[in-house]
């Protein structure tokens, strides 16, 4: 598999130089485009990335933002990738940009799916560059081992689907894999020697498709445009 792996000895160095990749991408894209989008996962790993990529030049008018996936929770709520994005990315200059909510008042993501599809249609796609992360389960996005919509999120012609992880908390939205797949770029975002062992042994594993880690799985599809940034 045709992966390029760029690896820092520490987790500043490793925000810097994604936040940059970033820029490039999005800078290119508005120079060609006159618009440009971006994909971006939460949790507490990229938040040193998104203070480093408020600093840098663009034109963040011109720029489409969305989430790679989300809980099904309020946008204000402890554990949702929205509060986390706008706290940590959405300030200064950056709160220019056309943000693009992945939750809405349904009382599920199964209920709310249409209106989010609507919703993403409104933005560039396909995704300029797109920012995975990765569980300790092989996860990504919220394509989830054992959830009972993996095979239909990994089909879907669709934008996002609706995901029920029956390994972890609330119920989730998310890019389908063909979705994720599109995008002209992709960075997975990870640090510490353990994710660094799951990834090598997800690509390593000669499994039947539907055995293998989800981050696999999209990681064959993406072959030849994904970059992982690891630190320790």
């Amino acid at each position: 598999m045709s992966l390029t792996w760029h690896q820092f000895a520490k987790k500043e160095e490793l925000d810097q130089q994604l936040a940059g990749f970033i820029a490039e991408r999005l800078r290119t894209a508005i120079a060609r485009d006159g618009r440009a989008s971006l994909a971006v996962s939460g949790g507490r790993t990229p938040a040193g990335m998104f203070r480093a990529l408020q600093a840098l030049e663009i034109d963040w008018q011109q720029v489409d933002i969305t989430l790679v996936d989300e809980r099904w929770v309020p946008n204000d709520h402890a554990d949702s990738n929205e509060r986390l994005t706008r706290e940590n990315l959405l300030q200064g200059p950056v709160a220019a940009a056309t943000f693009h909510s992945m939750v809405n008042d349904a009382a599920t993501p199964h209920d709310g799916l249409s209106g989010i599809e609507a919703r993403l249609s409104n933005m560039k796609t396909p995704i300029d560059i797109l920012i995975l992360g990765m569980g300790d389960d092989g996860h990504t996005a919220s394509l989830f081992p054992q959830a009972p919509e993996l095979e239909a999120a990994c089909a879907s012609t669709a934008l996002v689907a609706a995901i029920n992880p029956v390994t972890a908390p609330h119920l989730r939205i998310t890019l389908t894999l063909p979705a994720i797949a599109a995008a002209a770029a992709i960075a997975v975002h990870i640090t510490g020697d353990s994710k660094k062992t799951l990834l090598e042994t997800a690509l390593a594993e000669d499994k039947p498709l539907t055995e293998q880690y989800p981050i696999r799985r999209v990681l064959d599809r993406v072959a030849g445009k994904a970059h992982v940034f690891w630190a320790a």
